[in-house]
């Protein structure tokens, strides 16, 4: 009988750690310990409405790191807030995407039955015009899940729902073309012969041969999704202006480009380094763990 795929765990020990696999992962990091305790540590003073009326639009200072925006709030502090909502929106929505994508194409991949539908179906939602999709979407369901989950709430679910919905379909023919290539291995037949069903050989066999390429697709999925939430508060179909997000900061500092430009660098070098930082943690997965990309190290 052939010897088995080595396992993603044992290609991880096997590969050295990659330098790009490194600076991303030190990048992301920073990126959730800014926004995760930043909001602990920086606290700007309390102030009546009056007074921060009076200090809007202020520079750069001690008070307020990044300046403040026109009504006084600070930047810095927004910064922060807004990065919790994009990263979350990020997480859950690639979490969705993947566990859709994945079950798919495992699916189409093992049963040749259900090979022919399911990637039809696949390549009708490529071809539909995602963003447009979103937009109209955003447009019919913002008010009522508002109404029904609260404004920040509906907002999420609306958000993360419609991209995860809607980015699914890179996953699942990714997963497709792995399955295909796995379930005529003999080892996969040796299980059979001992009387191992579909379900088993899925998630025991081929599943875990899989995962390596998932997790790829699951980091830029991140960035992906990030840039879609950005792209719809950024044209006034995310998140209400009072719960701020990269995009929807970076959709406000677009009119005060020529009198504060540092308005619109802070959120679009937030938006950058993130991007950034997924793809150099993708890349070096992908060549950590991906055993036909690098010849395994025997074991001591």
């Amino acid at each position: 009988m052939a010897e088995q795929p080595p396992s993603p765990a044992r290609a991880s020990r096997a590969v050295p750690a990659r330098p790009a696999l490194l600076a991303g992962l030190a990048l992301l990091t920073g990126l959730t310990l800014f926004v995760a305790l930043g909001p602990l540590l920086h606290q700007p003073p309390g102030l009546t409405v009056t007074e921060q009326v009076r200090q809007r639009n202020l520079p750069p200072g001690w008070s307020h790191p990044l300046g403040t925006d026109d009504l006084g709030r600070d930047l810095m502090l927004r910064m922060m807030l807004g990065g919790r909502i994009s990263l979350a929106v990020g997480l859950v929505a690639t979490a969705i995407s993947v566990g859709l994508g994945t079950g798919v194409g495992l699916v189409a991949g093992y049963f040749r039955r259900l090979d022919g539908w399911l990637m039809r179906l696949t390549d009708l939602f490529l071809a539909l015009p995602l963003l447009p999709l979103l937009l109209v979407a955003a447009m019919l369901w913002r008010e009522p899940l508002a109404l029904r989950f609260g404004a920040e709430s509906g907002s999420f679910l609306l958000i993360t729902g419609a991209i995860g919905l809607t980015g699914w379909m890179q996953v699942a023919r990714i997963v497709h073309a792995e399955v295909l290539s796995l379930r005529e291995r003999e080892y996969l037949a040796a299980a059979r012969s001992i009387g191992a069903g579909p379900g088993r050989l899925i998630l025991r066999h081929i599943l875990p041969n899989v995962l390596p390429s998932v997790l790829v697709a699951a980091t830029i999925g991140v960035s992906g999704a990030i840039l879609t939430e950005s792209a719809l508060s950024f044209l006034g179909l995310g998140f209400p202006p009072d719960y701020p997000t990269w995009g929807r900061l970076l959709s406000e500092g677009v009119e005060h480009m020529e009198t504060q430009p540092l308005r619109v660098l802070w959120p679009g070098l937030a938006l950058t380094l993130t991007v950034l930082a997924a793809t150099w943690i993708g890349d070096g997965l992908h060549l950590a763990l991906d055993p036909r990309r690098r010849a395994l190290k025997p074991r001591p």
